[in-house]
């Protein structure tokens, strides 16, 4: 499994509130071993901030939110449902291609790629990290994709829909299989958007929404 005891810097310099100098980093130990061992749901902010002594505002003070700690924690300098979050504002036909876009440009960063690909790597080898990434995965990237496209069996459509993009990072990113390792984003996104609008069952965009 891969190691996470590295964690990278914040995206903004937060300034400390009096107390232990490595107060942020204990929060972050108890935190990443308390969603191993409990999962993403059942895991509160206050039972971290319990076991990690502190109170429960320093802990909101810090990540903002539980979603921001996990970030954290799997040291995601990014966290790919913020990214989905805000290709999903915006004409529901061209979704599949924002989303792609926006997707493949969080892989191909430097800085938020690589612990992307950690993440995915160790979900590979490790059941218990497995089951963290999965449910991250349900609640944050499939049940939001349900809640927005709506309709009859919108939750079946919006994992085939993430099944397709999670297909596409470990060919391109893992497997690194030919030609679709060498491929240019624009090129997957021409290619994949098809398939991707049939899974959400998007109607095809307009001729407006193409040319623009």
């Amino acid at each position: 499994m891969a190691s996470w005891s590295r964690v990278l810097p914040a995206t903004q310099s937060v300034r400390r509130r009096p107390g232990k100098p490595d107060t942020r980093a204990q929060i972050l130990d108890v935190a990443r071993r308390r969603f191993l061992e409990g999962g993403y749901q059942d895991v509160t902010l206050r039972s971290i901030a319990a076991e990690a002594g502190v109170d429960l505002a320093l802990v909101s003070y810090y990540f903002g939110s539980k979603k921001g700690l996990l970030s954290a924690a799997l040291a995601l300098t990014v966290n790919p449902s913020d990214i989905l979050g805000r290709a999903a504002e915006g004409d529901p036909a061209t979704f599949p291609q924002r989303a792609l876009h926006a997707l493949l440009s969080l892989w191909e960063d430097t800085e938020t790629g690589a612990p992307l690909r950690a993440l995915v790597a160790g979900a590979a080898h490790d059941a218990a990290f497995a089951d963290l990434v999965r449910e991250m995965t349900e609640k944050e990237l499939i049940d939001k994709i349900a809640s927005r496209t709506g309709g009859r069996d919108a939750r079946k459509r919006a994992a085939a829909f993430c099944a397709q993009i999670a297909g596409l990072i470990v060919t391109r990113y893992i497997l690194r299989l030919e030609p679709i390792a060498s491929m240019a984003p624009d090129e997957i996104t021409r290619i994949y958007s098809p398939p991707l609008r049939l899974a959400l069952g998007a109607a095809p965009p307009s001729q407006a929404s193409r040319c623009g």
